[in-house]
């Protein structure tokens, strides 16, 4: 926390956790076409047989069987899976040694993922992988992407491991804590191939927020790793995130009435607090300064929330004339919690606004932001004195204020 005449912030940004991948999507294979003869009889004969119907039935039998059941079962398609005996071409015993990656594409057939898995070496025949696969329910479950997976395996084990979760590398997307929602909406974006404008035009109204959102979705889309598959709208991506949300906030007992204050608290203390291990005493310092009419006078003078009304970036410090932004979220000019969040809080951060600690602070500043060590004050002088401090590690780390 600083005082409105010291051009000094107090805060940064929260550095980014995870970079994100994107998976690319290669071409389905191609699928063979299989036709069969059938014999309709001699037309010279006296009486004309009829024609062998069977025949048909047995030659796509045969290959059904003889494939391993190609076609029995696409990615994504609950497909009920037949018995089906492996094919001649054998098979390699065991969990495998080494590592391989191999790649599925949405629409692959059980042969189509053997085929990856042989071309690996993963497998010794895409026939018998397509065999075990075809006879096994929990196929159906795994999805396009990545995976890491080792050489000379068995067929069933090279199954087992892609149903593991750990194994598939790719199609997530991290959130970290702190970030606007148009920061979000370029992360997603950037992870699904889908246009930014696409989640702009997405309506607050369709995502199920929570009744004390107040129709705002800024602070309710929760951060965290998330799967989307290639069919999902970017209201569905935003909508699984608000759904997070809820799961997440749900334990901690918030009532609707409650829901928007405490979540627009949070966002100041996932904003203000870098490290995260003082979100309890930052919230006790918000509250305190809603209350207080003296040295405050009910002003939180947070710089985080100028940062946002700026859509700034990039700096922990504010300026003067940044402060001087007219803006409802410009908390030096304005008494009390801004309209709404700042950013999108994590666990921590509403824990904290839910559960202050218990203390008379009024002041706040990060005196290292490197280790996010933080100092307390109960008064303008201890906090001045606090202030010195982080104006003297800006000195020895120049560009880093």
């Amino acid at each position: 926390m600083k005082d409105p005449h010291l051009e000094d912030s107090l805060f940064g940004d929260e550095p980014e956790r995870r970079p994100e991948h994107a998976a690319a999507q290669p071409p389905p294979r191609n699928r063979r076409e299989h036709r069969e003869h059938v014999d309709y009889g001699d037309p010279f004969d006296e009486e004309p047989r009829q024609p062998r119907r069977w025949i048909p039935i047995v030659i796509a039998l045969a290959l059904v069987v003889g494939g391993g059941g190609i076609a029995l079962k696409t990615l994504g398609l609950g497909v009920p899976s037949l018995s089906l005996g492996s094919s001649d071409e054998g098979d390699y015993s065991g969990e495998g040694h080494g590592s391989a990656e191999v790649k599925v594409s949405k629409g692959d057939t059980g042969y189509d993922i053997g085929a990856s898995l042989a071309d690996a070496g993963v497998v010794k025949s895409a026939s018998t992988f397509a065999a075990v696969f075809g006879a096994d329910p929990e196929a159906a479950k795994v999805r396009p992407g990545t995976y890491a997976m080792r050489k000379e395996m068995s067929s069933s084990s090279a199954l087992a491991l892609m149903l593991d979760p750990s194994s598939r590398q790719n199609g997530g997307v991290t959130i970290p804590e702190g970030l606007w929602a148009s920061e979000i909406f370029e992360r997603l974006s950037k992870a699904t191939g889908q246009p930014v404008a696409d989640y702009k035009k997405v309506k607050s109204a369709d995502l199920g927020l929570p009744a004390g959102a107040e129709g705002n979705m800024e602070g309710y889309l929760f951060p965290s790793t998330y799967e989307f598959s290639d069919d999902e709208s970017a209201s569905d991506q935003l909508k699984r995130m608000v759904t997070e949300f809820e799961k997440q906030v749900k334990p901690l007992g918030i009532s609707p009435a409650e829901m928007h204050r405490t979540v627009t608290i949070a966002s100041i203390v996932q904003s203000e607090s870098p490290g995260g291990q003082d979100d309890d005493k930052v919230a006790r310092v918000i509250l305190n300064r809603m209350q207080d009419g003296g040295e405050t006078a009910g002003k939180l003078q947070m710089d985080s929330s100028i940062h946002f009304a700026l859509k700034k970036r990039g700096t922990i410090t504010t300026s003067d004339q940044d402060r001087a932004v007219k803006s409802p979220y410009n908390t030096y000019e304005e008494q009390g919690l801004p309209p709404g969040p700042i950013s999108n809080p994590g666990l921590a951060a509403l824990k904290a606004a839910s559960n202050p600690a218990e203390g008379d602070w009024i002041y706040f500043v990060t005196v290292n932001p490197e280790t996010g060590q933080t100092k307390f004050a109960t008064d303008k002088n201890g906090h001045d004195a606090n202030v010195r401090e982080f104006q003297a590690w800006c000195k020895k780390n120049d560009g880093k204020c």
